[in-house]
């Protein structure tokens, strides 16, 4: 018989044992099970069980104060927590540096794809993320407090390379968490902004003979569910727990919004601007190293300012922004509501996501930093008595190929203003940040060399920039004072042979302008001359001209390499996909008459779009020029070059 899964919360965690392995879902607010974590509160403070539990969470499920696992953060209730990140769950970590109980922070991707091994019966997670950090156990080996002695990585020698490897253990239970379960336990996500490592985790449990506890919004009969919305199957889940509203919300910092969840689609034109302060400086000289189709990631803290000035600059487009936990597209978010996206083109799963970011899928990524040291290494993760945790710092500073440290100069009270295009410091801060020796290292600078990666540190001050193992000074912002600002105020000299003004628009109220610029950069992509064959080749697959700065930058990229080149071009293009604003189409052909009548010798079109074909056909025949209009790539090769 088909049993009904659905109970209270009480009943649901009263089934963890003393012991056990627990494992805990979410990314700040996101799926995390609030409500379990109140009732298993409850249990302990009322009984002082549920005892020795060993907690793994591969991510923050809190909200840096008192909420998500904050809740159970109680002397004598943990023997051992592997954690991802502290930052955002600090009753653990204070409970770690009082030694309460073995406290471990490995990297997030590390941690869950542990639940994908667990659940396959493989031996473990294998690595390189971590290679020369405080992962590595040649240095600390992700240990946190006194308590943790056993070595839970280790190196090991695959294929005569170096990998870290962290062994499989099993599963007792897991809290997880989604919007709508059937009676018989099955679990659907439409309003949860992620959907996290709900899935690997509820696997790792059940075939560890484990159990698994699934904290929704709402209960539905059984085969009312459409399959394919179904991300936990029922046969994975053993009990049902229905919250309260206040305790699932969408993420800590709203109750509920559509448009993170991909229910409706708003316009970004909503979107607020930011105020100009070192913030948004920060974040405007990081979009001026970003180029057209970037597939990049934004970290918590200064970084998340980027996606904003991107959209306010009208490039967002252009970009896909992505987060660790599974989100593709759109505009990440901020502050308590971090991990969210407005308008997210997708949403996968976070072991998922891992894989993308280990195998080299990021373009780019702009994180923070604690400290950094002369040879370029970071700390971001533990630092005085703090303990942040690396999240998915690592495993994506690794394997980004081009990487934009974001941070202010120092730290403790610092105090600056954005006036009259220039930089001020109002009050210095008490804690230099760029120092001899970082405490611990989060980001490896000698790893990163060996990876090729570009490497940038930007400050509301100044720039600095990786080059051949060392940190050398490259801009320094107007109004800033190079000995008394910033010399003065680190540890090191650092390298300095050419150092420019920081671009005087990023102190100004009025937008930076960047939009054309941007553009200019992606079109660029798009042109390539084959000198040997006096062949240019336009690619316009899918291109769109919505401005006349677009069509002005076809023109100044075409005039300024005909000129270059020196004699007509014969000249091919692609016009598949290609849009023009109707309001703007006689404005490009002028423009396109002017350049053929100037600068070509022989020139052929060509689209799959028989209607395209003979439109540009019409036009071309109203302005007396040949249209040359083919269908294929090869009919137009074989003209211009006949």
């Amino acid at each position: 018989m088909k049993r009904n899964k659905v109970v209270t919360a009480d009943v649901a965690v009263n089934m963890v044992r003393d012991g056990w392995v627990l494992g805990a879902e979410g990314f700040l607010g996101c799926c995390t099970a609030d409500e379990l974590y109140l009732a298993l509160e409850k249990r302990f403070v009322e009984s002082g069980g549920p005892k020795n539990i060993t907690l793994i969470h591969s991510s923050g499920p809190g909200d840096a104060a008192t909420r998500g696992i904050n809740r159970i953060a109680h002397p004598g209730m943990f023997k051992r927590v592997v954690s991802g990140h502290y930052g955002l769950v600090p009753r653990i970590g204070e409970l770690a540096l009082q030694n309460d109980f073995e406290a471990y922070n490995l990297p997030q991707g590390i941690l869950t794809n542990f639940y994908r091994a667990v659940a396959g019966r493989k031996p473990g997670v294998f690595t390189k993320v971590g290679l020369g950090t405080f992962v590595d156990p040649r240095h600390e080996g992700g240990k946190i407090s006194k308590k943790a002695v056993e070595g839970i990585v280790e190196i090991v020698n695959v294929a005569g390379e170096e990998w870290l490897f962290m062994k499989s253990f099993p599963v007792n239970c897991v809290f997880i968490r989604g919007t709508t379960a059937d009676t018989r336990g099955n679990i659907t996500m439409e309003r949860e902004a992620l959907v996290v490592d709900a899935l690997a985790m509820a696997m790792a449990a059940r075939n560890s003979g484990g159990i698994v506890i699934a904290q929704v919004e709402r209960v539905a009969n059984p085969e009312t569910l459409h399959p394919h919305n179904v991300i936990v199957p029922g046969i994975m889940v053993d009990y049902v727990v229905v919250s309260q509203p206040e305790n699932h919300m969408q993420n800590y910092g709203t109750q509920f919004r559509p448009e993170l969840c991909g229910e409706i689609r708003v316009p970004m034109t909503s979107i607020k601007a930011l105020p100009l302060d070192e913030r948004k400086v920060m974040a405007r000289r990081a979009n001026l190293e970003l180029r057209p189709y970037d597939v990049m990631n934004l970290g918590i803290g200064y970084p998340e300012a980027v996606a904003a000035v991107a959209n306010e600059e009208g490039i967002l487009s252009y970009l896909t922004m992505t987060v660790e936990p599974g989100i593709i597209g759109g505009m990440p978010m901020g502050g308590l509501n971090f991990g969210c996206s407005v308008n997210p083109e997708a949403v996968i799963s976070m072991p998922d996501q891992f894989d993308f970011y280990d195998g080299g899928g990021l373009d780019l990524t702009c994180l923070g930093f604690a400290q950094v040291n002369v040879s370029g290494n970071v700390n971001s993760h533990k630092f005085g008595t703090r303990v942040a945790g690396c999240g998915g710092f690592i495993d994506i500073s690794q394997n980004a190929k081009r990487v934009l440290y974001m941070g202010t100069f120092t730290s403790g009270g610092l105090e600056v203003a954005v006036a009259n295009g220039q930089m001020k410091i109002v009050k210095e801060g008490k804690t230099k940040k760029f120092i001899n020796n970082c405490e611990q290292i989060t980001f490896c600078s000698q790893f990163s060399e060996s990876q090729g990666q570009e490497v940038f540190y930007i400050t509301e001050r100044c720039v600095f920039k990786l080059i051949e193992g060392k940190l050398e000074l490259i801009e320094i912002a107007p109004g800033i004072d190079l000995e008394k600002d910033i010399l003065a105020q680190m540890e090191f000299r650092p390298v300095m042979r050419k150092i420019e003004l920081m671009d005087k628009r990023l102190f100004s109220e009025s937008n930076v302008g960047i939009h054309s610029e941007f553009l200019l950069k992606e079109l660029k992509t798009r042109v390539r001359y084959d000198e040997a064959r006096n062949l240019l080749r336009l690619n316009f697959n899918g291109l769109e001209i919505d401005s006349q700065d677009d069509i002005d930058n076809i023109r100044k990229i075409l005039v300024d390499l005909c000129t270059s080149i020196g004699k007509k071009v014969n000249t091919v293009v692609n016009y598949n996909a290609f849009k023009v604003n109707d309001q703007l189409f006689s404005e490009y052909l002028v423009m396109g008459q002017f350049v053929i009548e100037n600068y070509y010798r022989k020139a052929a079109r060509y689209s799959a779009n028989a209607e395209a074909r003979a439109r540009f056909t019409d036009e071309f025949q109203s302005r007396k020029l040949p249209p040359n209009m083919f269908a294929t790539e090869e009919d137009a090769l074989q003209y211009v070059m006949s």
